[in-house]
């Protein structure tokens, strides 16, 4: 079995928000998660989350550092510090899975529903 790969993007801005979007398919309920997605072939995983971000919300991001690393028997999802460099909120998600883009603050993150509700103890302490 071959394990899914992605990356995911923790972006903060002034105000000590969170960068989240509303996902899901049309049949499901929507629920809220760090931009994030799956690598493409030959795309590494800094490359692969500078493109999601752009892709879910519309902004531009530099890479900082890795933070964060989820690695299962199913699934590995590297975590990335991010500073936005430009852009403007925008959905441009050829998947079609993007409803909304907020930035949260630390109380909206404890009570959202989260595409991976595993991930609420490592967001929430993001925040200072």
């Amino acid at each position: 079995m071959i394990k899914w790969q992605g990356a995911a993007a923790i972006c903060m801005n002034a105000e000590n928000r969170l960068l989240m979007v509303l996902q899901g398919t049309k049949e499901e309920e929507k629920t809220w998660a760090v931009p994030s997605g799956g690598k493409e072939a030959m795309e590494d995983f800094q490359t692969c989350c500078i493109r999601e971000v752009y892709e879910e919300t519309g902004y531009k991001v530099n890479i900082i550092k890795e933070i964060y690393h989820k690695n299962t028997a199913y699934v590995e999802v590297r975590y990335f510090e991010t500073v936005m460099i430009g852009g403007q909120m925008t959905i441009h998600d050829p998947d079609e899975l993007i409803y909304d883009i907020a930035w949260q603050s630390k109380d909206k993150v404890a009570r959202l529903p989260l595409t991976f509700p595993e991930d609420r103890p490592f967001l929430l302490s993001l925040f200072h």
